[in-house]
């Protein structure tokens, strides 16, 4: 009679937890997509990737789901991309530089001083330009999905405050993997050393880099104020951040939730560039509060003159002048 009973407890657990298991949102759900990306769950492409999978959950009544995996917890934003193109991973979301090396027409978008304000930089990619840019994915097995963003880049360091060009020179800064960006850290006379973003922090602690270059609330989401004591509001570049699936995946989706899914990363960009202009002059105060010397006003023309032609004669003669023109033509029809 125990053993009967026993048993009989136990095929009603395994009942129990198969009925669960059944109704739980990811077995309902007809896909269920892993979206990665490398940065810290208060920065607020985090918070945009979380409003782009309720917002496709909802609007595919629960047959689609989004699984958010943070902090590079799939690994360093190259081994990321890599999971996309094998399939591995659904859906990914890196900076721009770290798809120079698969589509070298995007560095483009990465060259020093290309962009007077974010409103011009989010006219530039959300223009046919930028969806060109995008379809180039098509070929490597990745479907571009939209620009999100990761903002202006802004210098800080742990030896001494940057006021000029001058300043730059001689500093061994963390940087991307993009030739534009080490090209122009080069050209100031730093030392760049590019790097995961994972290790970052870890390297500024430790001293193996003196600074490094993101924006403002970045820094406060990654914490770098714990490392870092002085910031230049530099502006050198600006870094778009690609949002990018696999093309597989996507082909398998119904084409009404196709575009769905579409049009949800181009609204979930719209959402985190506003979470970012509104937090930037709050992020930058708390960065004060914490003792980062700032810099407001540094003398950027100083740095446009080192960097700015050589870099773009570089691209230029790599790539053709072709994508330089379009997004020049794209920056004039944004002013208007």
């Amino acid at each position: 009679m125990k053993t009967r009973s026993t048993l009989r407890t136990l095929t009603l657990s395994t009942l129990t937890l198969g009925v669960l298991a059944f109704n739980s949102p990811a077995a309902m759900a007809d896909w269920v997509l892993k979206f990665a990306h490398p940065h810290p769950t208060e920065d607020s492409e985090h918070l945009a990737a979380e409003h782009f999978a309720r917002q496709v959950e909802e609007r595919t009544h629960g047959e689609v789901k989004v699984r958010i995996f943070p902090n590079g917890q799939l690994g360093s934003d190259q081994a990321m991309i890599s999971g996309v193109q094998a399939g591995t991973i659904d859906i990914e979301l890196s900076g721009n530089p770290y798809f120079s090396g698969m589509v070298g027409e995007l560095g483009v978008l990465d060259l020093p001083f290309l962009f007077d304000n974010a409103g011009q930089a989010h006219k530039v990619l959300d223009s046919t330009t930028g969806r060109q840019l995008l379809d180039m994915f098509d070929a490597k097995g990745i479907k571009g999905l939209a620009f999100w963003e990761v903002g202006f880049r802004n210098l800080t360091n742990s030896r001494h405050a940057v006021h000029t060009a001058a300043d730059i020179k001689g500093l061994k800064l963390r940087t991307t993997p993009n030739p534009a960006h080490l090209k122009a850290f080069t050209a100031l006379g730093a030392n760049p050393v590019p790097m995961p973003f994972a290790e970052l922090f870890t390297s500024l602690e430790t001293g193996t880099v003196d600074g490094q270059e993101n924006p403002v609330t970045l820094i406060r989401s990654a914490k770098l104020y714990e490392v870092q004591k002085y910031l230049s509001l530099t502006a050198h570049a600006y870094t778009a951040a690609p949002v990018i699936m696999n093309k597989a995946k996507f082909d398998s989706l119904p084409k009404d939730y196709q575009d769905i899914v579409m049009d949800e990363a181009l609204k979930a960009a719209a959402f985190q560039r506003d979470l970012n202009a509104k937090n930037e002059s709050k992020d930058l105060a708390f960065l004060q509060e914490q003792g980062m010397e700032v810099v407001s006003d540094p003398d950027r023309d100083s740095m446009r003159k080192v960097v700015e032609k050589p870099v773009r004669d570089w691209f230029v003669e790599k790539y053709g002048s072709q994508w330089l023109d379009a997004i020049e033509q794209a920056k004039q029809t944004a002013g208007q």
